[in-house]
């Protein structure tokens, strides 16, 4: 027997949860808006570290210690990876391999919207996109049906009427139990709020970017809407792609995510944002915290957050996280 085929069966040795995961219930779950969902203050989002290019093996360990600690909620897109699909891919082989006595425990979201093939049909928010991206995904992920499914951003040129008439057909195929948006205008979600609830298919929740650096859908009036109409809202880059963390507070690192520059770039560290991340280093240092778990503990104090999506390199970056959850209020 190869030492491959050795390691191939280690890694689907049955996976036990721990008993213990749900013994922190009233600290870890917040109401998903008006809806009946409840959804982990801190859910575990599927953007970077779950690849085919990533170790399937911490993979796996990172997602058994979500499961193990009650995070319920993965939260993926087609084009997540790299390659894109590849995230979705990596959920199959964990669904097969460990969840799958499990499935009715979690809350599985992906999303359509942003380029997954080539050619007019595979971007944005037509119907033939978000119907044949979810069938592509359902086949990745090894699943009949997704919890929830999103509309993973505004498209300006497509009717409004045709992609949320996709949305509300795609639950009552069964392939999704809830809809969301993300990144969409608040114009544009205030008509998509009264459509779905016209058509009897309530707009489950809102995913938009919120964090120290970036209050985007705070200032623009989206959390307060979403507060006043029921409608949960999750806050994904709640880290800043990692410059909320120690990791910038005394330049770039070789190693770091901003000396790749795919998605942060060094010229982006000047040197405002610098003293301004120092400063905020010192502040959760007097609260005891690290800039992380400060960061996460913010947006998890704003009114109207249900949960934020953070992204974990390792099982213990995702136990500091999980700090996060049980962090003072403040203010500032």
């Amino acid at each position: 027997m190869t030492g491959r085929t050795i390691k191939e069966m280690e890694l689907r040795k049955a996976y036990t949860p721990a008993e213990t995961r749900y013994d922190d219930a009233a600290a870890l779950y917040r109401r998903c808006g008006r809806s009946g969902v409840l959804l982990p203050k801190v859910s575990l989002g599927f953007w970077h570290n779950f690849g085919s290019g990533d170790s399937y093996e911490r993979a796996r360990a990172i997602a058994h210690y979500a499961f193990d600690h009650g995070v319920t909620h993965f939260d993926l897109a087609n084009n997540y990876g790299p390659p894109y699909g590849s995230a979705e891919e990596t959920l199959g082989r964990l669904m097969t391999d460990d969840f799958r006595p499990h499935r009715d425990e979690l809350f599985i979201a992906t999303k359509a919207g942003y380029d997954i093939w080539p050619g007019p049909y595979g971007n944005w928010g037509s119907r033939k996109h978000l119907m044949a991206s979810l069938d592509q995904s359902l086949r990745r992920m090894n699943m009949d049906y997704v919890d929830l499914f999103y509309s993973h951003r505004y498209d300006p040129e497509t009717p409004l009427e045709e992609t949320l008439q996709a949305l509300v057909d795609i639950v009552r195929q069964g392939k999704a139990l809830y809809v969301g948006l993300s990144r969409w205008p608040l114009e544009a979600l205030k008509t998509a709020h009264a459509y779905l609830l016209a058509h009897d298919v309530p707009l489950l929740v809102y995913q938009g970017r919120i964090n120290l650096l970036d209050r985007g859908p705070i200032e623009e009036g989206i959390l307060d809407y979403c507060r006043d109409a029921g409608i949960g809202f999750v806050s994904f880059s709640p880290l800043a792609q990692g410059l909320l963390t120690d990791r910038y507070l005394h330049g770039v690192p070789d190693d770091s995510r901003m000396a790749v520059g795919k998605f942060l770039k060094r010229e982006q560290l000047t040197p405002e944002l610098l003293t301004r991340l120092q400063q905020l280093n010192v502040t959760a240092a007097t609260r005891g915290e690290t800039l992380a778990e400060m960061a996460l503990a913010w947006i998890l104090h704003q009114p109207g957050i249900t949960s934020v999506l953070a992204g974990a390199s390792s099982p213990e970056q995702l136990a500091k996280n999980l700090k996060a959850i049980h962090a003072e209020p403040f203010d500032f």
